[in-house]
């Protein structure tokens, strides 16, 4: 009830709750998926160094001119032993910390690959529930094999820059196929000009070799989050992807797939810890004197 009614310090208790999950963590959870698919998630995504954390800041910047409520996860890499994130909040986007319609945090990957988490989605729902209207979701940074934010989130952004020619030259399958608005970042920097006109011959071969028309032509964006140059216009331009996304069918398929994917998320992590927390030294020991095998043990654990 606090959450509905904008306490941030409530939702940031409860987004703890949800993200390792407690005990009532489940209850909740129940509770803030009712506010699912009202709020626009925008994954930010795209290889290390591409400047994510400061168009980020300059994203949120762009919403709250407009008194829109702004939530932000950003996933971070986390520690094998510890299992925590090594980055903590970005600090770019710390600017913003203060002010009552942003809700800055930090999540960590816990190991999983895609440059998420499987906290995600309960993260995301306490945030709607919270009354955000735009959540960006920026991912840990790992390139070409970041498409795990497709089944997430409703908008992407893939962000490069000028100095990554030879990666967009180099682009296939992946970040071109996930990516509703590519965006060359640090524009202020020389080849911008050539960096655009790549991606958008990227984009156009894709095109060119068989594929049908779609509703929605990724568009290029040159944006400097160092100066704000072309922030205002990837606002706009999200904007009107979320549009498009609400007035073609769109946008339920999108969240049909990530209501999928949640379930997929769900069962995965408890199929894992219910089975993980079967094994007992006797089957460790076994294991060390060829008594049985991994694949045995393992769908002996499934089967109990």
């Amino acid at each position: 009830k606090r959450v509905r009614r904008g306490d941030l310090s409530a939702a940031s208790r409860a987004l703890s709750i949800v993200v390792n999950e407690d005990a009532s963590s489940e209850s909740l959870a129940k509770e803030f998926f009712k506010a699912s698919g009202s709020a626009q998630k925008i994954g930010v995504s795209g290889p290390p160094g591409a400047g994510k954390s400061t168009l980020t800041g300059r994203l949120i910047g762009a919403y709250r001119a407009r008194k829109l409520k702004v939530g932000v996860l950003a996933v971070d890499p986390s520690s094998s032993i510890s299992g925590g994130a090594f980055l903590g909040d970005r600090l770019r986007i710390m600017e913003h910390a203060t002010d009552p319609g942003v809700f800055i945090r930090s999540l960590a990957s816990r190991g999983m690959i895609g440059g998420l988490t499987y906290a995600i989605f309960g993260a995301i729902h306490v945030l709607e529930t919270l009354g955000c209207e735009k959540i960006i979701i920026e991912t840990v940074g790992t390139g070409q094999d970041e498409v795990d934010i497709a089944s997430v989130a409703d908008t992407i952004l893939y962000v490069t820059t000028p100095s990554m020619g030879d990666e967009i030259q180099a682009m296939k399958a992946g970040a071109m196929e996930i990516g509703d608005i590519f965006v060359v970042n640090k524009a202020d920097l020389s080849g911008r000009d050539k960096a655009v006109s790549d991606l958008k011959g990227a984009l156009g071969l894709g095109q060119s070799a068989g594929q049908a028309l779609k509703a929605w032509e990724p568009p290029v964006v040159a944006t400097s989050a160092l100066s704000g140059e072309g922030v205002a216009e990837l606002a706009k331009t999200s904007e009107a992807h979320w549009v498009h996304l609400k007035k073609s069918g769109e946008g339920r398929e999108r969240l049909k797939i990530q209501h999928a994917t949640e379930l997929r998320f769900w069962v995965h992590c408890h199929v894992v810890k219910n089975a993980l927390d079967r094994v007992t030294d006797k089957l460790l020991e076994d294991l060390v004197s060829r008594k049985t095998d991994p694949a045995s043990a393992g769908r002996k654990l499934l089967s109990l």
